[in-house]
Order: structure tokens, then sequence, then C-alpha cells
């Protein structure tokens, strides 16, 4: 029987997760790694590091994460969502209504 240290906290650490990624109106699906704790924040600037700016113009509005029909919460985990290897997210700006 193993006794738990102090540092221990029960706590898996973070997996990583491939997963198959569309950024905006990109005509290209990306793979992107991220991890199991990554919020759909993160995912979102990971997918958007690969094509703002350089296939589809930057544009000054918030990113968007969208999983089977979903649209998640920025502080969603990559976990929460349930998320699995090579599932497919799409990346929207989140362009308020009159600006487009």
């Amino acid at each position: 029987m193993t006794q738990a240290t102090g540092t221990d906290t029960g706590r898996q650490a973070p997996a990583v997760v491939p997963l198959n990624a569309v950024f905006a109106d990109d005509f290209v699906q990306i793979l992107v790694a991220v991890t199991t704790d990554n919020t759909a924040e993160q995912v979102a600037e990971a997918v958007a590091h690969h094509v703002e700016g350089k296939r589809v113009r930057a544009l000054p509005y918030p990113k968007a994460v969208f999983h089977n029909g979903r649209r998640l919460a920025p502080k969603t985990t990559v976990a929460e969502a349930g998320m699995e290897p090579l599932d497919h997210v799409r990346v929207e700006y989140d362009i308020p209504k009159g600006e487009a």
C-alpha cells in the first residue's frame, strides 16, 4: 500500500488532444494539438495562430469555438467539452450584430 504525499493531488496530468480545425472562412482544415486543460479561448488562439493574418484577414473581435454543433463558453476546458482526439472544431469571429 502506498501513502499519498503532500504533493499528490490525485489529479491526472493534462493529455494531448489533436483536433481537426477550421478557422473562419479558411479553406484548409488543420490539425492542432491542445491539452485537456486548455480552455475554448486557448483552443481558439491555437487554431488562429496557424491561419489568422496568413490565409484569413485578422479582425479585432473575440473568437468562438464550436464543437458538435454547440458553441463553447470561453472558459470551458477541452475535457469538460468532451473533445476526443481528431474531433472537429470550428473557430469563428464573434462579430457583434450590425458590424458585419
